[in-house]
């Protein structure tokens, strides 16, 4: 799988090669994750990076993949220089292609986050997220990209985890697809339910308000933080300055002031905050839970194997708790 990938990722991306930022070619490739079909995603986003592109005075090309993976491999070997992540795919493009986060998105609405949901149609006898539960080995589940947040790391946790449920084999039959393409099933029942989360749901709602109407939320999971903007952290320092200038006076400073913020209400967003990687906090420990809790329940492995993996677990659980106090304790001069 990972060798395939790759693979796809260097084809694509071969035509890029020589638009990585720098000071020579003032180009930026910019990643975009799959979260919906990329006709929709292009209809969203070119507004957006056509005002990059003026602003910054650099060529900015978009770069799509079919898959988060594929936005994560390309800044790895360097054909994406920005890109808009999830922070489960954040994390793995900070830990595993030298990203680095330098500003947050925020919700049009002021929220600071988004919820991960659970949909079903809207004529489903199932209500809550106990009645899918109980009757998983009936029905079908579509599940979210490996690397989304709220499409697979937090109803990973939040809905299968911490009740002792293997979504691989709770199921009768598991689909993987982006969360447009979920919804869309679930308003056409192909499938019973499946993952999303309210900012996808407000974007198929202006889309699609036919097919929205056929689909009712059964579970909402607590605050996920606002999704990350991440560059390479091996760009150019003047180029960084120039893109993370752009981000935070868009929408905030200039004459274009509210037909930017229109642009960004396209995108289910308000104007941007600056950021860094300690925003992924939660999200590691969320993804140590969903480990530990796995192996807490593993029955298979020898007793001590298993208690030494869960101390590891804990021991770096201790020190994350400790990070996020140090960030939240009032500082002193």
């Amino acid at each position: 799988m990972k060798r395939r990938l790759a693979a796809v990722v260097v084809a694509a991306g071969a035509a890029l090669a020589a638009g990585a930022a720098s000071a020579d070619t003032k180009q930026l490739n910019f990643g975009i994750i799959s979260t919906e079909s990329q006709q929709n995603l292009k209809a969203d986003w070119v507004p957006f990076l056509a005002d990059m592109e003026k602003k910054t005075g650099m060529t900015v090309k978009p770069y799509f993949a079919p898959d988060y993976a594929g936005v994560i491999e390309a800044m790895r070997f360097k054909k994406v220089d920005v890109a808009w992540f999830g922070n489960k795919s954040a994390m793995e493009a900070v830990d595993r292609a030298g990203g680095e986060i330098f500003v947050q998105t925020v919700d049009v609405d002021g929220n600071p986050g988004y919820w991960s949901h659970i949909i079903v149609n809207v004529d489903s006898p199932y209500k809550t997220l106990d009645d899918v539960l109980k009757s998983a080995k009936e029905l079908s589940f579509g599940n979210g990209d490996p690397n989304s947040t709220s499409g697979f790391l937090v109803p990973s946790y939040y809905v299968f985890a911490v009740n002792h449920i293997d979504a691989k084999t709770a199921f009768k039959r598991m689909v993987t697809a982006n969360h447009e393409t979920n919804a869309i099933a679930v308003a056409n029942k192909q499938v019973d339910a499946a993952t999303n989360n309210s900012e996808n749901l407000a974007k198929f709602k202006r889309k699609f308000p036919d097919k929205f109407a056929q689909i009712r939320v059964v579970w909402t999971s607590p605050l996920i933080p606002s999704d990350p903007i991440v560059w390479r952290a091996d760009l150019p320092a003047d180029a960084k300055a120039t893109v993370k200038a752009f981000f935070l006076d868009y929408g905030v400073k200039g004459a274009d002031v509210e037909r930017e913020k229109k642009v960004l209400a396209g995108l289910q967003w308000a104007p941007f905050k600056a950021s860094d990687n300690n925003q992924l906090l939660p999200i590691r420990q969320l993804e140590l839970f969903k480990t530990r809790s796995k192996i807490d329940a593993d029955s298979k492995l020898d007793p001590a194997e298993q208690k030494a993996k869960l101390a590891e677990i804990d021991a770096k659980l201790a020190d994350l708790d400790r990070q996020i106090a140090a960030l939240k304790a009032p500082k002193t001069n």
